[in-house]
């Protein structure tokens, strides 16, 4: 986890364990999912691009409501949002790259939504080429929100790392459609204050649990 070639955020490089199953979306949460669970959608227009614009809380709130459907109960499925460590880990899909496919910053364009392709703006989910995994979008269209605090990486092997009880800030991750090439990287790091309602650029994809 981590990396020598972003900024000192993502330092210093570090072994990590991940000693529980999880399951997470191959594609982030649309604005259209949205409505259908929550039954509002805060002031968007494009239903089936992913949703880009919401606070951590919003993100939150969404995995509890969907955990709470009645099919979603009766199969024993509980949705979250995922560590910064189950993100990455899905993202890097083995790899110690920059980026899932590779070093070659040039390729970012057939893997990512970013801003010189985005005509500014998200996009449906599952149209460019997906990591080794399987997921989609774990470079560019829509920042991710993590369930942790934002923490300073220390250097020794660490398991299940969940951050502080505490923070400023929380972690989004991935990149959006209005960065470049650095902030696409597996181990990119962006935060926000969740209580700043001037400052919602998150979107997400689920984590589940099983009860």
């Amino acid at each position: 986890m981590g990396s020598l070639r972003g900024d000192l955020g993502e330092q210093p490089v570090h072994e990590v364990t991940i000693s529980e199953d999880y399951g997470l979306g191959t594609l982030e949460v649309t604005e259209r999912q949205y409505e259908t669970v929550m039954g509002k959608t805060p002031n968007l227009s494009n239903p089936d691009c992913a949703i880009n614009s919401l606070s951590w809380s919003q993100a939150q709130e969404f995995c509890q409501r969907l955990s709470e459907l009645p099919k979603e109960k009766a199969a024993g499925r509980k949705y979250r949002l995922p560590t910064e460590a189950e993100w990455e880990n899905a993202c890097r899909a083995g790899t110690t790259s920059a980026y899932s496919f590779g070093d070659d910053a040039t390729q970012v364009g057939q893997h990512a939504w970013y801003n010189r392709n985005s005509a500014e703006q998200s996009h449906p989910p599952g149209k460019k080429i997906p990591n080794p995994w399987g997921f989609y979008d774990m470079h560019g269209n829509a920042w991710e929100w993590c369930q942790n605090w934002r923490y300073d990486y220390q250097d020794a092997p660490v398991t299940d790392p969940v951050g502080p009880a505490t923070g400023k800030t929380r972690v989004l991750r991935g990149g959006g459609w209005f960065h470049r090439e650095p902030d696409c990287r597996s181990s990119g790091r962006f935060s926000e204050d969740p209580n700043d309602r001037k400052k919602y650029t998150g979107g997400l994809r689920v984590a589940l649990t099983s009860f």
